[in-house]
């Protein structure tokens, strides 16, 4: 017996979003990388590198959304749907990838100082908060209700302060001279990737592994489903993340002499939609019986 249910937060609506902000943000590393390279600033090239990895990251989150809609196969027959758990993982891999190069580039700069137009740093950062910020609000309404839109907005969020702090790194350096500020805030800026891209490291990595997504309550929902009339035994229970946006759950109940009614199932899947958000449910259900004891009812196996 089974119910699925698709979430209301449906991929496609983000697709003018993850457009522009593409558009956008190419722009602005073409930008950087010019002017990064004319006033020698490490800052700068840092965060265009950091603005380039989150172009790649729109991309992969935005082509994951699209296969995410295309229709199950034979051959994938939940569809494409954990595409979108691939994308927001790889991302947060390659913003570590991100993170590793701008450290490394930012000590051989502290050992080797190069001087810099502070006056071109200040309006080119000034400049990204504004792209930044912008692309950000793109994705701000539908941050919670999809790993990979968070994954976009954190991005764009992230970069909005980190162009913040290269303004300020500007400034500081036009008015004392001290030009290993780029540098060091060339490091502020890969703490403040790894900072922001932590949470979606774990996330993803979790979800990858079939992990319960972090707004499910696995015992909340095995007591539920404990108290429900005729119900003596809860157990295979299993709940995972089809997508960044979609929850499954199978589970074996046991009713001793009751003969369930299509309407029952239908109850328990909306209740396991609306109240645990749970939009995808497979119920089994098992009369008990000793002399054919079901195989997958001890905890340890799977």
């Amino acid at each position: 017996m089974h119910a699925h249910h698709h979430s209301e937060h449906e991929p496609h609506r983000h697709d003018r979003a993850f457009a522009f902000g593409i558009v956008l943000n190419l722009g602005f590393v073409a930008v950087e990388v010019t002017y990064g390279v004319l006033a020698h600033s490490m800052a700068l090239l840092a965060d265009a590198g950091h603005n380039l990895s989150d172009v790649l990251a729109l991309g992969l989150a935005w082509g994951a959304s699209a296969l995410g809609r295309l229709e199950p196969s034979p051959r994938f027959t939940y569809g494409l749907r954990s595409s979108t758990i691939l994308a927001a993982l790889i991302n947060a891999m390659l913003l570590m990838v991100v993170v590793g190069a701008i450290v490394l580039e930012s000590i051989q700069r502290l050992l080797n100082p190069v001087a810099l137009a502070a006056n071109t740093v200040i309006w080119v950062a000034l400049a990204g908060i504004a792209i930044n910020g912008a692309t950000a609000l793109f994705f701000v309404r539908e941050r919670e209700h999809d790993l990979n839109v968070k994954g976009a907005f954190l991005h764009m969020a992230a970069d909005t302060a980190v162009s913040l702090g290269v303004a300020l790194a500007g400034v500081a350096i036009l008015f004392s001279g001290w030009i290993w500020l780029d540098s060091v805030m060339s490091l502020a800026i890969a703490a403040a990737i790894v900072a922001s891209t932590w949470g979606l490291l774990r996330d993803s990595l979790n979800l990858a592994l079939h992990a319960v997504p972090q707004r499910i309550d696995t015992q909340l929902i095995r007591e539920y489903l404990r108290t429900l009339a005729g119900v003596t035994e809860v157990h295979d229970l299993h709940i995972w993340g089809m997508s960044t946006t979609e929850t499954a759950l199978t589970v074996h109940l046991v009713m001793p002499g009751a003969h369930p009614s299509d309407g029952f199932i239908a109850q328990i899947s909306s209740d396991l939609r609306k109240r645990f958000h749970v939009g995808h449910a497979t119920i089994q259900i098992e009369a008990g019986d000793e002399l054919y004891p079901c195989p997958l009812a001890p905890d340890d196996v799977v």
